[in-house]
């Protein structure tokens, strides 16, 4: 299908093909095509171009004057100030401050419709939080906005498809009849909202994208300065031929160490190895399966041994809710296998010991040891004896209490 000239197309077509690559750009990171992005952009500034020209916007308009249909215009400068802040060119510093220009321009469309929140306004009023609380205080709020907008927009896509999949149901069961379609169809409301949600949205990453912007550039701006005073050339020589001494350095130690050094034992256990990919073991190391909790947080800042009463109260900051293990899984399967030996031995001892009882043992032949026919003899008496008692005192005798004549 071929390509339509931008000079030919109507704005929402052209709005929707810049729509369309904003979205690919920002989905793909830095992957995208640099002849896309540009294209995209030449596509925004002609849709900023035709939205002057047509004079969609007036500076004494709200956003309840605004129609529907064109509040999808307001992302113009957002979306140009998104690609141009992607195009790849020498000239860093210029790309950013027509970034920077474009959100501005955005931000102050937005104020103007009274679409900022107040919070932002009075930030930008006081040109940006002075404490680190505030800042963060306004970080956190902006976070917020946005994934309460995100899931929003969500929700609205949710109840647009489940309502069309109705529709589309009903509609194959009765037949629709002149004038109906634009009863079935009517969601400007929906659409509305979902639009003002995608400004709310954008609103917020235009100000995060701002204050990006702004501390690259100064970050630029100083390096430049410094470039400018130390000389180009040299200051780039200066660092490669430290990187360089650097890296002679680390080979020829490790080549010094593999001299002397035994070759490591074989890693059997996933943990540990997992600890050695991520540095947090070395395989030199002795391991005996001791599983390392996991330090979240400002705890890992401090190393997981806080000194003072300040370091133990940020080592609890963004700790799970969760009880952490207290043994890895190969800690757990060495302990139940001893657990199973100790049975396995425990079991053995009292099969032993039921087969060998006295009553299973076979009688051996033979004569009685010595001293068994003392016994026998000695109980025999005993027997006789109580024998007679019993024929001396037959029974009942002595309980005269009990007879009813006694």
């Amino acid at each position: 299908m071929g390509e339509l000239n931008m000079e030919d197309m109507p704005l929402p077509a052209l709005f929707e093909q810049a729509r369309k690559i904003h979205l690919g750009a920002t989905d793909s990171g830095d992957g995208v095509d640099q002849e896309e992005i540009r294209k995209g952009c030449r596509a925004l500034e002609k849709c900023d171009e035709m939205i002057s020209n047509l004079g969609l916007f007036s500076a004494n308009e709200t956003k309840e004057d605004i129609s529907t249909t064109n509040l999808k215009y307001l992302l113009v400068p957002y979306y140009l100030g998104e690609l141009i802040e992607k195009v790849a060119r020498n000239d860093r510093i210029s790309i950013l401050k027509a970034s920077q220009a474009k959100l501005k321009e955005f931000i102050s469309i937005c104020e103007t419709m009274e679409l900022v929140p107040k919070e932002e306004l009075e930030a930008s009023a006081k040109d940006g939080p002075n404490s680190h609380v505030d800042r963060r205080a306004l970080k956190i709020a902006r976070f917020k906005r946005q994934r309460a907008a995100e899931s929003k927009l969500l929700e609205i896509k949710e109840r647009k498809e489940r309502r069309g999949r109705s529709t589309k149901a009903s509609a194959l069961s009765t037949p629709i009849e002149a004038g109906e379609e634009d009863v079935l169809d009517d969601d400007g409301e929906e659409e509305r909202e979902a639009w003002f949600t995608t400004i709310s949205l954008a609103v917020s990453k235009a100000f995060d994208l701002l204050e990006m912007l702004k501390k690259e550039e100064e970050m630029l701006v100083a390096f430049k300065e410094r470039q400018s005073k130390d000389g180009g050339k040299e200051f780039y020589q200066d660092v490669l031929d430290d990187r360089a001494k650097r890296a002679e350095a680390w080979h020829r130690d490790a080549a010094t160490r593999v001299l002397y050094s035994r070759p490591a034992e074989p890693i059997t256990c996933a943990t540990f190895a997992q600890d050695v990919l991520e540095g947090r073991a070395r395989v030199s190391e002795m391991h005996e399966h001791k599983h390392q909790p996991l330090i979240f947080g400002p705890a890992s800042l401090i190393g997981g041994n806080p000194t003072s009463e300040r370091e133990r109260m940020a080592a609890q900051v963004f700790q799970p809710s969760h009880r952490l293990p207290t043994m890895s899984i190969e800690e757990a399967g060495l302990k139940e296998m001893e657990i199973m030996n100790t049975w396995q031995e425990r079991n053995v001892k009292l099969m032993e010991e039921a087969n060998s009882a006295w009553y299973k043992e076979p009688m051996k032949p033979g004569p009685p040891p010595e001293g068994e026919d003392e016994d026998d003899d000695a109980a025999q008496d005993r027997a006789r004896a109580w024998d007679d008692w019993k024929d001396d005192n037959p029974r009942g005798a002595g309980n005269k209490k009990l007879t009813p004549c006694g």
